[in-house]
């Protein structure tokens, strides 16, 4: 793990299904579990900012590098990357750092993990915050009515293609996995993440994501937990449509955030965009 891009952090590791994740904490041991989940291609450095910001406020902020993006945690079946393993996953995480309820914050994948997590186990969290991924139910009404909708999420097809979607991306030095930031992303992050999935079985391991992704996983049903949802007006993947339709499927308390100007890569980008708001929902709802 690359610790150094991440100074305010100590490393550490969580062991579970005789699996090792790596994973980033700061800040009181016992406060109250802020838990990160990233997306692809990143890692929990992503989330660097809003680490620092929230073990400042009080909280034990923890960003776990997920399955197959930590070496330790690198199954070889493209079976054992699907969504129920990877949500139970989640819950292991709060398990090892001893909190029965906790406040669960995702990007990207990490949206698609955290909208059934909070479904799932409702009891387990006390706040919902899922940035640029709309509800799952949400995004395939968009995708239903919507071409654009359709064509922004078609690049899924290149990256469930076995290999061919690992020599598009790596060719030429990786170009087309550093392209996948849209110059977005601050460029340490950026090395740093094509580096480590250049690494032998790891850009595999994070398109298995992808590739284990089956249609019973949009069928998640209302969340109940306090939600905040924000996505950026210029999100590449989601359109508005997909974004507005999500308030539809949060029957509890909820908050919508639309950033003007913003891309899909929301934790990187313009932290402090979103940190604000983060802040005030965990606080809101503790």
């Amino acid at each position: 793990m690359s610790h150094d891009l991440v100074p305010d952090a100590q490393a550490c590791t969580i062991e579970h299904a005789a699996m090792t994740f790596d994973a980033l904490a700061a800040g009181p041991a016992d406060g109250p579990l802020v838990l990160f989940l990233h997306g692809f291609p990143e890692f929990a450095t992503s989330w660097r900012s809003q680490i620092a910001a929230a073990a400042r406020a009080g909280y034990r902020a923890v960003a776990v590098d997920q399955r197959g993006y930590s070496p330790g945690a690198r199954p070889a079946r493209t079976a054992d990357y699907a969504v129920a393993d990877l949500v139970t996953d989640v819950f292991a995480f709060a398990d090892a750092l001893g909190a029965e309820r906790f406040h669960l914050v995702g990007h990207d994948w990490g949206g698609v993990l955290a909208w059934p997590a909070a479904a799932r186990r409702p009891e387990r969290l006390i706040t919902l915050s899922v940035l640029s991924t709309p509800h799952p139910k949400a995004l395939t009404e968009a995708a239903a009515t919507s071409a654009e909708q359709r064509e922004r999420l078609a690049y899924i097809q290149l990256f469930r293609q076995e290999g061919k979607a690992e020599d598009v991306l790596l060719k030429d030095g990786a170009a087309g996995l550093g392209a996948v930031y849209e110059g977005r992303v601050p460029e340490d992050l950026v090395a740093d993440n094509v580096r480590r999935l250049r690494e032998p079985g790891a850009l595999t391991a994070a398109l298995n994501w992808y590739r284990a992704l089956r249609g019973a996983d949009s069928e998640v049903p209302a969340i109940t937990v306090p939600t905040l949802y924000a996505w950026g007006e210029d999100d590449l993947a989601f359109t508005a449509l997909a974004a507005e339709k999500t308030a539809s499927w949060v029957s509890g308390p909820y908050e919508y955030a639309p950033l003007p100007g913003a891309s899909h890569w929301l934790p990187e980008e313009d932290p402090a965009r979103v940190t604000g708001p983060l802040l005030k929902h965990l606080g809101a709802h503790a």
